[in-house]
C-alpha cells in the first residue's frame, strides 16, 4: 500500500503539535521507529497493509480527538 503525501504531512504535523520524539511516535502508532524514520525523513511511502492501517488509524484518532 502507499501513503499519500497528505497522510505523511498530517503525521508530521501531528507529531510536531504533540511534540513527540520518534520513539514517542512509535509508542503512539505501534509502528517501528525505523519505518517511521524512513517515511518521515526519506519519503518512503510504500508500506505493508498493517503499517498503513496503524498510521491511518492514528491520524484519524488524533484529528477526531479534538472534536470530542
Amino acid at each position: 500500500m502507499e501513503l499519500t503525501q497528505q497522510q505523511v504531512r498530517a503525521m508530521k504535523r501531528k507529531r510536531g503539535e504533540l511534540d513527540l520524539t520518534l520513539i514517542g511516535l512509535e509508542k503512539e502508532t505501534g509502528v517501528s521507529r525505523w519505518t517511521l524514520s524512513s517515511i518521515l525523513k526519506q519519503g518512503h511511502v510504500h508500506v505493508n497493509s498493517a503499517t498503513f492501517k496503524r498510521i491511518n488509524d492514528w491520524i484519524i484518532d488524533e484529528y477526531t480527538a479534538k472534536e470530542n
